[in-house]
């Protein structure tokens, strides 16, 4: 009887947890399917038929390939080269400079590409003084050039922190033994290091394509006429005049199966090249020669700076004069006064919104990761593979999909009335970043032997005793690191978050879009540099739960 009491406490998880994601991920998905699929209740494939037999939205995929694959490749080649400086080299600052590279990335990515036309567009500060001082030509920051900028310094960072914790695994040996064989420099880069760290690279590939892929706050602000996929699909579906909600099911059905197919793409190559790694000798970063230091110097704190100068330039505006739209001379903590009078609730929002949702986050993926290691059987399989579907779903869709089965009004299911609620939001933000706990927390309990689980029940601890005071502590280093991962992408999350957010609901990145369109610059630089503090709050305060000096995934 004690024993089936065991069994059912983990069945009637998993079934909690399935019905959840069956309500809150599954039929979301079905509603725009069907939508996409059903014209006048009867199947119809007239949707998806439009959208290929026109250049116009073809066109609008392909820039979103060309975009997305070359911020990935040149985001994949300075994140891996961080990384490898880092993990090889002897220099000062690299605590701080990595509090910098979270920083560059924790950023909401529209607020990088408003702050680059800032800084580069027409009348932008540097484009002032290239060409009146230095006598430059007119820069083009716009379009493809602007989106591909933005997307390689805003997402660098997360190749950089998965390259650098994979380097933690790479044995000194394997390095000692390849120079000992001649194998030096470059060589032994692309022959020994590079396919050691090829599984890593390509779920960091993986992860900067998805993210650049289903990004449209960056196009929209800095693309000027340069179409990309998302804002096809956002247009599409809260468009006034055209608007089409059916026909933005159908894209986003689309993106669905783009993203999927890229995914199992990268599962095959991924499995085809894994191995397993155990460094009983870490690498040790070695002293550099004079020459190799000043390089190493201008790259990594060239690169960074770059990086961090449109959150830098960021807060310098933040405490300018403004007089309407307009900056004037002068300095005003006046942009800062009028963002806590006007967007105090966002801002208080940007804190309870994500923090509850982490709470759902932080229960969920301690018992999904524990179902997935060790109980793991068909239908946990099942569990653990739907939370893996919200990390490959562009954030445009997942909103859609939640407005579409969750709305009561024209065109609404009528089921779960919740469209307009701090609920949805909640929900949204949890679905959408559980995977980054779950996969954090499945590494961490992996490397626990079921033999410490064994001894305890031996001893005379029931299972569940056994669960919470000794597997999740020995499983709080994976909990913790994913959890923050979770957070800091959730305070800066948007995509979903401008399709479901109301009045009550508005976050930070919401009013920071907001503002920018609406020109009201200062209060916007406020924002983001609020925005920036609570980013690096969070940062340091893992650091010092986890005592850890650097961060990685």
């Amino acid at each position: 009887m004690h024993e089936r009491k065991k069994i059912n406490i983990w069945t009637g998880s998993s079934f909690i947890i399935f019905i959840t994601y069956l309500i809150f991920l599954v039929y979301p998905i079905v509603t725009i399917l069907g939508q996409a699929l059903f014209v006048d209740n009867s199947f119809s494939l007239e949707h998806f038929s439009a959208f290929f037999s026109r250049s116009y939205f073809l066109d609008t995929l392909l820039n979103s390939f060309k975009v997305s694959i070359t911020g990935t490749i040149f985001s994949v080649i300075l994140g891996t080269s961080l990384a490898y400086f880092f993990s090889m080299y002897q220099f000062k600052g690299k605590k701080f400079l990595q509090i910098l590279i979270i920083i560059a990335s924790m950023s909401a990515p529209f607020v990088g590409a408003y702050s680059w036309i800032l800084l580069l567009g027409r009348n932008g500060v540097i484009t002032k003084f290239l060409m009146n001082v230095l006598g430059f030509p007119q820069i083009e920051i716009y379009g493809f050039t602007g989106i591909v900028l933005v997307f390689t310094l805003q997402l660098f960072p997360l190749v950089f922190l998965y390259v650098a914790g994979a380097f933690k695994s790479i044995d000194n040996s394997v390095l000692e033994a390849a120079e000992s064989m001649g194998s030096r420099g470059l060589n032994r880069i692309f022959k020994v290091i590079l396919p050691l760290l090829t599984p890593t690279l390509l779920a960091a590939a993986l992860l900067v394509f998805m993210r650049a892929f289903s990004d449209f706050g960056t196009p929209m602000l800095i693309g000027e006429g340069y179409r990309t996929f998302p804002v096809l699909v956002y247009t599409e579906f809260i468009s006034e005049v055209g608007g089409d909600a059916a026909f933005a099911s159908a894209l986003a059905i689309i993106a669905i199966m783009i993203a999927l197919t890229i995914f199992l793409i990268q599962r095959y190559v991924a499995n085809k090249h894994s191995f397993s790694m155990n460094s009983l000798h870490s690498i040790e970063p070695k002293k550099v020669g004079t020459i190799q230091r000043i390089f190493i110097y201008l790259f990594v704190y060239g690169s960074i700076f770059i990086a961090v100068l449109p959150q830098m330039y960021l807060v310098y505006t933040s405490f300018l004069k403004t007089s309407g739209m307009v900056f004037v001379p002068g300095y005003s903590l006046n942009s800062y006064r009028e963002a806590f009078n006007r967007m105090g609730s966002s801002i208080l929002n940007t804190i309870r919104i994500p923090l509850l949702a982490l709470v759902v986050v932080v229960l969920f993926a301690i018992f999904i990761s524990y179902l997935a290691v060790r109980k793991r059987n068909i239908f946990t399989t099942v569990i653990d593979t739907l939370s893996m579907i919200p990390y490959i779903v562009p954030g445009t869709v997942m909103g859609i999909a939640f407005i579409t089965a969750f709305n009561t009004g024209i065109g609404g299911t009528g089921f779960l009335s919740i469209t307009g609620t701090a609920f949805i939001m909640i929900v949204s933000l949890a679905i959408r970043r559980l995977p980054y706990t779950i996969r954090s927390s499945i590494a961490s309990l992996s490397q626990v032997s079921p033999s410490i689980e064994e001894a305890a029940e031996s001893l005379g601890s029931s299972r569940l005793n056994t669960f919470f005071k000794i597997t999740v502590p020995m499983m709080m280093p994976g909990i913790v690191s994913g959890a923050i991962l979770s957070w800091v992408t959730m305070i800066s999350e948007l995509s979903t978050s401008i399709l479901l957010y109301n009045v009550r609901t508005k976050t930070m990145t919401v009013a920071i879009y907001t503002e920018v369109l609406r020109g009201n610059y200062g209060i916007a630089a406020a924002l983001s540099t609020i925005l920036m503090i609570l980013t690096v709050a969070s940062i340091l305060l893992f650091m010092k739960i986890s005592k850890s000096d650097s961060i990685t995934l």
